[in-house]
């Protein structure tokens, strides 16, 4: 039985003909294939090319979008390496000198801020707050200027008012600035260049550079402490050129570091890495004598030794010395024991057990000072001071010599030498020791 398929269409007919060919197919199994072939043709390679066209354009796109991605993700990790260095250097430029530091940073923003973009900066970047912290840096810089030409004595107040300023801007930078500067991450406006590459981005400058902060804190109290101490060893210091010396290698640290920000922010954040070490394994003598100056400084603002006098059952006091294993400037209090030994109890970084420290053996005397007074062991014709006073002491040496029943009162460090040279021009009597 033949099966009759009318009028299939010639695949192969010439363009432009208006004439189609008709033949009579039989029903035989090559026949049914031909018609097979010829019938499905035409959609199948249209329906091909289309998928083949697709497929390159969405490759193209895609490699578009690739290298797009890829470029935006570079130039993002770099942004991001250079504000990290930029900020590890602005953190230890701030902690080196807190007042210069936050007044040079608040008018750097202000310089290179648009004229419309001023009036939202940082506090800190404003003109009546920048202004008047670089005159004032400018004041204690013609003070240490000047004081090198004047007597210690005239000089002290001004490095306690110094070392007050040093630790009233230092707490303001430390909660009020680092947290502003902190800076490690990109923006959102450089973020969403990867979004507009195709990809799912996350604005991580909120929360990334907020997990940055108290890491950037720590870092500026570690290096703080150790900046902090030059002012604490001015204070203590007898000669005007160490002062100028220890202000003059403070000032080259923070030109370095600031230096190399700016020329390399690579290079200033090694330096920078390298000072946080430093700082770091001498936080402990740092806490020491912040501890120390804290003290001098109260005395000496609130006249503290005009309302006080020394306790019958111990007195606070540092170590003038290592002793043992007990590190010099440790602060705790002296007493002394029923078999008449004196013992030294202390805590460590004043919160750790408490733990006592016995005197060596000996004759002690009480030192008076030109500031501060001492307790010291007689080595022969020399003293040994294993004990330094509060400037409160001062003024009360003979009732510390009752209090411990020391061998008497001497007099020490600068005060011995102008004794010393009253007596060579004769105008002074030689002082012996008062005893106990």
């Amino acid at each position: 039985m033949g099966l009759d398929v009318s009028f299939v269409h010639e695949p192969f007919a010439e363009r432009g003909s208006v004439s189609r060919s008709r033949r009579p197919i039989s029903a035989n199994s090559d026949d049914c294939a031909w018609v097979a072939s010829v019938a499905i043709w035409p959609p199948t390679m249209k329906l091909l090319t289309q998928l083949i066209l697709a497929s390159l354009l969405c490759g193209g796109v895609l490699q578009g979008h690739a290298e797009t991605s890829q470029t935006a993700s570079s130039n993002v990790l770099r942004e991001t390496g250079i504000q990290a260095a930029q900020t590890a250097s602005t953190v230890t430029g701030l902690a080196i000198s807190p007042l210069v530091g936050v007044g040079a940073v608040g008018a750097y923003q202000w310089w290179n801020a648009p004229q419309e973009q001023r009036a939202h900066l940082h506090w800190f970047a404003r003109p009546w707050f920048w202004i008047p912290a670089l005159l004032l840096a400018g004041a204690v810089a013609a003070k240490d200027i000047v004081g090198t030409a004047a007597p210690t004595a005239l000089k002290k107040p001004f490095d306690v008012a110094e070392a007050v300023e040093n630790k009233v801007s230092g707490l303001v930078v430390a909660g009020a600035v680092v947290p502003l500067v902190t800076t490690i991450f990109p923006d959102s406006t450089q973020t969403a260049s990867l979004a507009s590459a195709g990809f799912a981005a996350i604005d991580l400058a909120g929360i990334g550079n907020a997990f940055f902060v108290p890491f950037a804190i720590a870092a500026f109290v570690i290096v703080w402490l150790a900046s902090h101490a030059i002012n604490i060893l001015i204070l203590i210091s007898p000669f005007t050129t160490v002062d100028t010396a220890l202000k003059a290698f403070r000032l080259t640290l923070l030109g370095l570091v600031t230096g190399t920000s700016f020329s390399s922010p690579l290079v200033g954040a090694l330096i920078s890495a390298i000072l946080l070490l430093i700082a770091f394994f001498i936080a402990g003598w740092s806490f020491r004598l912040l501890v120390f100056g804290n003290l001098y400084v109260w005395d000496f603002v609130t006249l503290r030794r005009k309302r006080f006098h020394p306790f019958r059952d111990g007195n606070r006091m540092f170590t003038a010395r290592k002793i043992n294993r007990v590190p010099v400037r440790t602060y705790g209090w002296l007493n002394r024991a029923e078999g008449g030994k004196l013992e030294f109890h202390y805590r460590p970084w004043l919160v750790m057990p408490r733990q006592m420290l016995p005197l060596p053996a000996g004759t002690y005397v009480v030192g008076r000072g030109l500031f501060h007074p001492e307790i010291a062991r007689e080595q022969g014709d020399d003293l040994e001071a294993l004990m330094t006073l509060p400037p409160r002491y001062r003024t009360h040496e003979q009732e510390l010599n009752d209090v411990y029943g020391l061998a008497g009162v001497r007099d020490v460090g600068i005060r011995r030498c102008l004794k010393a040279i009253l007596e060579v021009f004769g105008l002074g009597k030689r002082e012996q020791a008062v005893p106990a």
